[in-house]
């Protein structure tokens, strides 16, 4: 048996990166229909790229394909919502234990806090979140859990993302706080103390989501 030649990365991959940063800006929010002839007209592409990004992106989660209606942005409902936070948490749990047992260094971790100051936006600031914990989880030097957190990772920002759908009110200066009193809890090196944080930050999202429901919650809850 013998393995092929090695291919360049495709056409269906820079054609995914660039839904995904649609999605992920707004263009696209939830439940929007992502049309492959539309698709391929804007991206100045054939419909067989589009069709490989689509699919790929539903391998992240960010995707639904039903025959009966195509491919749209996910919605996510009250199950996916919660199944996300507990999974989040139970990773977070591990990569903040490993963050101060190991003494890992902050540089990053506190930069990514630093850079929601420049946040203008709703969506700029679900970006800079993903990137702080981009850094915890990446500080605490365990390759499979950084494995794991992206494995998730498109799906908790169509999760953020969909909190902002909910309410914006306050949510700026709301995030930057937080932040930083995450980045304080992981300089102090109090574990218990820096799991509590984290944990009542995932949970000012969570209540958001399921207190009320999203502008695109489907009306059936099992669904």
């Amino acid at each position: 048996m013998t393995v092929g030649p090695a291919r360049r990365r495709g056409l269906g991959s820079e054609v995914a990166d660039m839904i995904r940063e649609a999605i992920f800006d707004g263009r696209y929010p939830p439940g929007s229909a992502l049309r492959e002839v539309e698709l391929a007209e804007a991206l100045e592409v054939s419909r067989g790229p589009v069709r490989d990004a689509l699919r790929s992106l539903a391998g992240e989660g960010l995707v639904r394909a039903e025959w009966h209606r195509g491919a749209t942005v996910a919605v996510l409902s009250l199950q996916d919502v919660a199944e996300l936070d507990s999974l989040r948490g139970a990773l977070e749990v591990l990569a903040v234990q490993r963050v101060v047992a190991t003494g890992a260094s902050m540089e990053d971790i506190a930069a990514a806090a630093a850079a929601m100051e420049r946040a203008a936006t709703p969506h700029e600031m679900v970006r800079c979140d993903i990137a702080f914990h981009d850094a915890v989880y990446a500080a605490a030097g365990h390759s499979r859990l950084v494995q794991a957190w992206e494995a998730i990772r498109s799906q908790v920002h169509l999760f953020l993302i969909t909190r902002v759908e909910v309410s914006t009110d306050g949510y700026l200066e709301q995030i930057r706080d937080e932040h930083r009193d995450l980045v304080a809890a992981l300089r102090l090196g109090n574990v218990e103390g820096a799991l509590k944080l984290f944990a009542e930050h995932r949970a000012h999202a969570f209540e958001l989501l399921t207190s009320g429901r999203s502008p695109h919650e489907p009306a059936d809850p099992d669904r």
